[in-house]
């Protein structure tokens, strides 16, 4: 009891806020990482010489391999010490961002991504840990706020200055930035950082080797069967059964190792908390949201409308506004209004945002993604602030270590799903659409018949009659193409809206804590 006590009463020398310096930097470079490849997808795809699909992976498993990471972080920081620890990560980061820079092949760069995850999982828990033992828990609302400009900003930016280093310079730019920045940080974390008590090297600290072997074939088989099951058809290909089951029978026994074992590698006991589990489940279909909708909208852009990587990029960026502006709001009235209402409203913004998305077509102007893209902003910058306060609020110090990173854990699971859902869903939407509208392309069809007829007497000037009615017949199937893979689009961003609406209300399950 004694020593509990003054692990909670345990505080920094420096200030809160001057610690807050390298956490802040080594966070924004992790979540940075998580979008800034996203409008740089087709140039990379044509660089490796794979398809838009298979060029998804470069995303996907740098979230896995982070996700994977950020579970071990509590043994990492008992063996190494949390300072320790945190200064490798950013190292290993840091090189392995320089590795994807000099990639020439899909192989190579996926190995390097997937060390630039193993790096970068460990820096988002312990930076938010850092943060929240740092400050009271009356002033943790605060804290968030400027947290917030890392966990919901960064994304956010991630596709603008991509989208900029893409088209001025070259795609391995997007990486070699991390490197001066990694420098940086990892000096001023060995100058400003200092561990607490129970975050100091230990002695005769073990590793749950089962746990983390059940945990990696979890993950690994799970992001599998969602980046490949759209190309094999889902259920109806052996393989992809056989490996659901043993997906599901890895998950199970992780479980039972961390209830069962003596040293468990993640406390699952956390949960037992009803404001830990309910704001950390909320999380994760809010990251879910926020990193398909940022995966799905440049692809969008650049495929159907014809932006470039950076002006793509540029139609993101009031959704950074909007987060901004959220995240000020809030912080300016957190201790007046209760939270929940912020959250809830939140959540109903996304949810409207992602249905106007839903409605767009081929001949939209810039502000028609502007204003939804804003609304989508204020409400992440809304929600996830009072919901990563919330879920921690009544957690000991000597517990953040472990729930934030198990809880980060989730969000990346939650995002790495996110991203492979909806690029199933523009396949399967855009072949039903295509199915739907592709029996209207007939001569029996009255309106088509006389598109064609008067394409190819436009075409007949140049050619042929065969080959102009050929050209137009083709033309019009092209066409017909492109209305289809955009419903695709659409039907992604309106589930993406549905979700966060139908989530919304479950802010009020959150314990509101005495003032």
């Amino acid at each position: 009891m004694t020593q509990a006590v003054a692990e909670n009463e345990w505080k920094p020398s420096k200030s809160p806020w001057l610690i807050a310096i390298p956490t802040i930097f080594a966070a924004f470079m992790f979540v940075l990482d998580e979008t800034i490849a996203n409008v740089a997808l087709p140039h990379m795809a044509g660089t490796f010489s794979v398809s838009r699909q298979e060029s998804m992976w470069i995303l996907t498993s740098y979230i896995v391999a982070s996700g994977i990471m950020i579970t071990a972080v509590d043994w990492f920081c008992k063996k190494l010490g949390r300072k320790n620890f945190f200064i490798g990560s950013i190292c290993l980061f840091t090189v392995s961002s320089f590795m994807c820079g000099i990639s020439n092949s899909i192989e190579m760069i996926l190995i390097a991504r997937i060390l630039q995850g193993l790096g970068g999982g460990g820096l988002l828990p312990v930076a938010q840990a850092v943060m929240l033992e740092g400050f009271e828990p009356q002033e943790r609302g605060k804290a968030m706020a400027s947290f917030g400009l890392v966990i919901v900003v960064a994304p956010i930016i991630g596709p603008v200055l991509g989208g900029w280093i893409t088209d001025n310079w070259n795609w391995p730019w997007i990486f070699f930035i991390n490197v001066p920045i990694g420098i940086f940080t990892m000096w001023i974390s060995k100058v400003l950082l200092e561990d607490p008590p129970y975050a100091q090297k230990q002695e005769n600290v073990r590793l749950d080797k089962i746990g983390f072997l059940f945990l990696v074939l979890w993950l690994v088989s799970m992001q599998v069967i969602f980046d490949k099951g759209n190309d094999a058809d889902w259920f109806n290909a052996p393989w992809i059964c056989k490996l659901t089951i043993f997906c599901v029978l890895c998950f199970i026994a992780f479980i039972v190792s961390q209830l069962k074992g003596k040293s468990p590698l993640i406390d699952l006991t956390v949960f037992k908390d009803k404001n830990y589990a309910i704001g950390t489940w909320v999380q994760v279909a809010i990251m879910a949201i926020m990193l398909a909708s940022i995966a799905l909208l440049p692809q969008f852009l650049q495929t159907l409308l014809g932006y470039s990587a950076f002006t793509s990029g540029m139609a993101i960026m009031p959704r950074g506004c909007g987060a901004l502006l959220g995240i000020a709001i809030f912080g300016s009235l957190s201790k007046k209004v209760d939270n929940r209402l912020f959250a809830l409203f939140g959540l109903l913004l996304v949810g409207i945002a992602g249905l106007k998305f839903g409605f767009l077509n081929l001949n939209i102007s810039t502000i028609s993604i502007a204003i939804p893209n804003f609304m989508f902003g204020v409400g992440m910058g809304f929600a996830m602030m009072p919901l990563v306060a919330y879920s921690v609020m009544t957690l000991d110090n000597s517990q953040m270590t472990n729930a934030s990173g198990l809880q980060n854990m989730l969000k990346n699971v939650g995002g790495a799903v996110g991203t492979s859902v909806v690029t199933t869903l523009i396949s399967r939407y855009s072949q039903i659409h295509q199915a739907n509208m592709v029996g209207n392309m007939t001569n029996l069809n009255q309106v088509f018949a006389d598109k064609v007829s008067s394409m190819t007497a436009v075409f007949s000037q140049l050619t042929s009659i065969d080959v102009a009615n050929y050209m137009a017949q083709y033309s019009l199937y092209g066409s017909m193409l492109k209305q289809a893979t955009l419903w695709g689009f659409m039907e992604a961003f309106r589930w993406c809206g549905i979700v966060a609406i139908i989530i919304a209300p479950l802010v009020f399950l959150l314990k509101n804590p005495k003032k």
